[in-house]
């Protein structure tokens, strides 16, 4: 274990600075869920669904970042930050064909996609309206979250909770008065809302370029470096950032899928998952800050070649995502019961009961997550080892959790709070997995170009 105090202040200090992110990041969505559960129950189920494509996009961008968080991450250690912006530019672009193909996917085949996840009419409804706003924000949001992530390779965190502070400001407001026609706004629901998440989504893109023309010093971006890149690091991100992708775009499917069932068993399975979710993305932003700080922190010390602090550092991290997910999980439990207040009286019964009973599996599961998933997302794909955490999630998404929980819900009627558990419980298994990798150090990698390197490739 690491004994420094200095190493435990700079670790939680960037820990919650990401989580705080994280915090905000999701209070949108939370709070679309909370002011339009205030609303209707169908309301808030239609938007949950279509969240559920918007968590597809957000894997997708996270992947595309990835990349260029862990090159970025290792040539800071090396002092050497002429490569990143290169890296960005390739980073950006993938980001932008991604989210430009889920833009046509769902403007063109709104009731098709939600189809899939619901067989609720007045559920599909309520998600088609948001649809046709909410898909506009696609482009802008990924080319947000990309130059956020980015500029967190190299320490630059205060910008992304800046951001996501004023947009969830910006989307409370404008959720009160167009969701329910405040202060002589008109009341247009679910419209209401997918309008104030796109003005939000404008205006983060609004104050990330401005911190990039008149505040960022380290990598000083222009749009001229972003456009004009050196193609050569093509290869390099996509050594790196394919396999991230392949994971991130296996897991947001896997996800819809895991919806798809669930609102396939009835409105109120529906809407209590949508709670369970988002109560549970609110309370696990430490596991997940954590997660981003430990591969930032494993990605520098590799490129900075102290292999040797490796198992020290590696020993403490696994010690306090052990921590982050007892508290976490502690959390949810206890929360449970007046979280549900926060809805007011639009829920039915039984909703309010399934929601219960999903977020005392998401308590329990919350541990293992906490663990494994930073481990993983974190201390293994920071090390330079981005095609583990693919080929596990593709053998336990697709060949475990999915097919059991489906044939459970649909073959053998298994109550929806043991189907609930059933998509849940990989987080729990996949513990093992991800500790036998962990420990043989296989994961320890340079994905940088040598010193002078670059300049040669680029010469070529």
């Amino acid at each position: 274990m690491i004994r420094e105090k200095s190493f435990y202040r700079a670790f939680f200090a960037l820990t919650l600075s990401l989580a705080l992110q994280n915090l905000l990041t999701f209070g949108v969505n939370l709070m679309d869920t909370v002011m339009l559960g205030r609303y209707s129950q169908e309301a808030m189920s239609g938007v949950s669904l279509c969240n559920q494509i918007q968590f597809l996009l957000q894997m997708l961008v996270g992947g595309a970042g990835e990349g260029a968080v862990v090159l970025g991450s290792q040539y800071w250690g090396k002092k050497n930050l002429e490569p990143i912006s290169h890296i960005i530019g390739v980073a950006l672009r993938f980001g932008a064909a991604l989210s430009a193909l889920l833009f046509g996917a769902v403007l063109l085949f709104p009731t098709q996609l939600l189809g899939l996840l619901s067989n609720d009419a007045a559920v599909i409804a309520q998600g088609t309206a948001y649809f046709q706003i909410i898909c506009f924000s696609y482009i802008i949001f990924t080319v947000t979250n990309i130059l956020v992530a980015s500029l967190r390779s190299v320490g630059a965190v205060k910008i992304g909770y800046a951001i996501s502070f004023s947009t969830l400001c910006i989307n409370i407001t404008l959720n009160y008065l167009l969701i329910y026609g405040s202060l002589g706004c008109p009341e247009l629901g679910v419209r209401g809302a997918a309008a104030a998440t796109l003005v939000s989504r404008c205006v983060e893109l609004g104050i990330v370029a401005y911190y990039l023309k008149y505040r960022e010093k380290r990598l000083n971006l222009t749009l001229k470096k972003l456009i004009f890149i050196d193609g050569s690091y093509v290869k390099d991100y996509n050594r790196v950032s394919a396999p991230v992708l392949v994971n991130q775009a296996l897991w947001g499917v896997a996800q819809m899928v895991q919806t798809g069932i669930l609102g396939h068993l009835g409105g109120d399975v529906t809407a209590a998952n949508a709670i369970a979710v988002q109560v549970y993305q609110v309370l696990s932003v430490a596991a997940y800050g954590a997660a981003s700080a430990s591969g930032i922190v494993v990605g520098r010390s590799i490129g900075e070649g102290k292999r040797e602090a490796l198992r020290p550092l590696v020993a403490t991290l696994q010690a306090l995502f052990i921590a982050i997910g007892l508290v976490s999980g502690g959390l949810i439990f206890l929360v449970r019961t007046p979280i549900l207040a926060v809805f007011g009286g639009n829920l039915t019964e039984r909703a309010r009961s399934l929601a219960l009973q999903f977020m005392a599996v998401i308590s329990v599961t919350t541990v293992g997550t906490a663990y494994q998933m930073a481990c993983d997302t974190g201390i293994i794909r920071g090390g330079g080892d981005t095609a583990f955490s693919a080929r596990m999630n593709l053998i336990s998404m697709w060949g475990i959790v999915v097919p059991f929980s489906a044939m459970a819900a649909f073959w053998w009627k298994a109550p929806p709070a043991a189907v609930f558990f059933l998509l849940k419980w990989d987080q729990i298994y996949k513990i093992v997995p991800v500790a036998l990798r962990l420990h043989s150090w296989k994961w320890v990698r340079s994905v940088t170009r040598p010193a002078g390197a670059e300049k040669e490739e680029a010469r070529v």
